[in-house]
């Protein structure tokens, strides 16, 4: 493996890998540190020591981001979208895309620093929060996601939306016939009335606008209760959106690490759905106690890569990828018999009991393999 691609499995951010993960924390906690030392070195009452500090910081953060955008610039070509175009063409691609642009504005303020002093450096860094307020956006973690149900929900979201302008207007035209000879200073038009539904569509109520009439009042309070609906269903519309795209994207993640292990390589598709399903991930870093001993069998473990150890008095049998774990304290029903403690990183598939049990009565030649193993286990230890 080359260094760009090393480099680059740190910097994608579709990595799941525990150093990527790690990269990708550091770049958002840069970015929160810029943020706010350009914002402090805004406060008008900021002793000038100070300013200066907050000036050097977004400087210094300004050129990580610099470097940031340099390493990203080489390591493009190792993008699997640009395999099959030169090295150049893989870089201006990237160069062009919404990314790439955001991450060099990003990097201004350093030019702003480095050619106008500290003072005017701060300055005109305040101008370029928004840019990594962006780039927060660009790197932050479910920002993709958010975007994605937007995508999916397009058709739901525009017919609440065009709900949402109808009685907006219809509001905002019958408040102008009924409150302009009163109030001609915020009714006397169908666009000044819009301020006015607005407020009270979206159940904000500054009170800076009421209505004097009766006509008028129930006119507010029949437009509040829109409001209420209208709003409820954009929430439903949303929540029903993510909860299916978390839902999608937990099934193929599941999905690709099941198919890693080999002990799930001989169950067909209908079956490896099934399991997907009651499967859940969990990380671990080195020296981890995955497992204590009598504590209560609640489930049982796949790894899916890393290394354990499983400490049973004073013997201790390592597993590996594609091995499986704390299946006797579920079918023993009793508390687990050892320590699991992870000698790497590790990535496991973890199945409930409740689960467990179900999975027995569908999948029985799966769980007559787990409990096969079992019984190789016992007769080792004994």
């Amino acid at each position: 493996m080359t260094l760009r691609t090393r480099l680059y499995a740190l910097l994608d951010p579709a990595s799941h890998g525990h150093s990527a993960r790690q990269v990708r924390a550091l770049e958002v906690a840069l970015i929160l540190v810029g943020i706010s030392s350009v914002s402090a070195g805004t406060v008008d009452g900021l002793p000038a020591e100070a300013r200066s500090v907050a000036a050097a910081v977004t400087g210094i953060v300004a050129a990580l981001f610099f470097a940031e955008y340099l390493a990203r610039l080489w390591v493009a070509p190792e993008s699997p979208h640009s395999h099959h175009v030169s090295a150049a063409r893989a870089r201006l691609r990237w160069m062009v895309s919404p990314e790439g642009i955001i991450d060099l504005l990003a990097v201004l303020p350093a030019v702003a620093t480095a050619y106008g002093g500290a003072r005017l450096g701060a300055e005109s860094a305040s101008v370029f929060v928004l840019l990594w307020v962006l780039k927060l956006a660009t790197h932050a973690p479910g920002v993709g996601l958010i975007a994605r149900v937007f995508h999916n929900e397009r058709s739901a979201l525009s017919a609440a939306a065009a709900l949402f302008v109808i009685v907006l207007f219809s509001a905002a035209t019958i408040a102008h016939w009924l409150e302009a000879e009163r109030q001609p200073e915020h009714f006397g038009s169908i666009p000044a009335s819009l301020w006015w539904a607005v407020v009270t569509l979206t159940t904000t109520g500054y009170g800076d606008v009421v209505p004097l009439s009766s006509a008028g009042r129930v006119l507010g309070g029949l437009l509040m209760l829109c409001g209420i609906c209208v709003l409820a269903l954009l929430a439903g519309i949303l929540a029903n959106g993510f909860a299916a795209e978390v839902r999608r994207r937990e099934f193929v993640r599941i999905w690709e690490l099941v198919a890693r292990v080999p002990f799930f390589a001989e169950v067909g598709a209908i079956a490896i759905t099934d399991i997907v399903d009651r499967l859940r991930s969990r990380s671990y870093p080195e020296g981890a106690t995955v497992i204590r001993k009598g504590a209560a069998g609640d489930s049982m473990f796949f790894i899916v890569t890393g290394e354990v150890e499983v400490r049973i008095g004073e013997r201790a049998l390592e597993l590996r990828d594609g091995d499986f774990f704390g299946e006797m304290a579920l079918l023993d029903r009793k508390p687990r018999s050892a320590d699991v403690v992870t000698l790497t990183p590790c990535t496991v598939l973890v199945l409930n009991v409740a689960d467990f049990y179900q999975l027995a009565g569908q999948q029985p030649t799966l769980i007559a393999a787990i409990e096969a193993e079992a019984k190789r286990r016992r007769a080792n230890d004994a």
